[in-house]
């Protein structure tokens, strides 16, 4: 696939790059919550210290896939390291090796900059992803459970009215 260019997202990029971050919403069957603006996304990216970073996948001139990243930081190594927070690679480049190479290109930033690790959250319903991560070597943290605190609840506990709304875990 020495056809396809694995670069930095451009200012130019980013329309195409929300509206694939669309189509993900679209493919995953959760379009509603999807809200990203280009406006949102160029500021993130191109602000003076962005904390935002990203990398496109370009063949013949169009842009045909991504991944959005951040760094984050273990306390335990006590360096950072890179969070995936979406990879996608839309349909005509799939099968063609793009995904490992974004995860190559992560991995390689990682130990460019002497990070300790590589991390993304696959949904349990992306099995095709799952099975991508797995034989590019991804280990499972089974023993970790994401948890997240967003709209009402997020209101909640910044108001520390954190016992009024008790929440019980979802059916996994």
């Amino acid at each position: 696939m020495s056809d396809v260019i694995i670069r930095p997202v451009l200012p130019a990029d980013v329309p195409c790059v929300v509206h694939m971050v669309h189509e993900l919403a679209a493919h995953e069957q959760m379009p509603e919550h999807c809200q990203l603006r280009p406006e949102q996304l160029h500021e993130a990216l191109f602000r003076d210290r962005p904390a935002l970073f990203g990398i496109v996948a370009e063949h013949n001139g169009s842009v045909g896939g991504f991944a959005l990243y951040f760094l984050n930081f273990s306390t335990w190594d006590g360096v950072h390291g890179v969070y995936a927070e979406d990879v996608y690679v839309r349909p005509s480049l799939r099968g063609r090796g793009v995904g490992q190479r974004f995860w190559q290109y992560l991995g390689q930033f990682a130990l460019d900059n002497g990070y300790t690790r590589v991390e993304c959250v696959t949904l349990r319903t992306n099995s095709l992803g799952m099975t991508v991560h797995l034989a590019l070597g991804a280990r499972p943290l089974d023993d970790w459970r994401m948890l997240r605190w967003d709209g009402d609840a997020l209101h909640a506990l910044a108001k520390g009215e954190t016992g009024s709304r008790s929440r019980q875990p979802a059916a996994s």
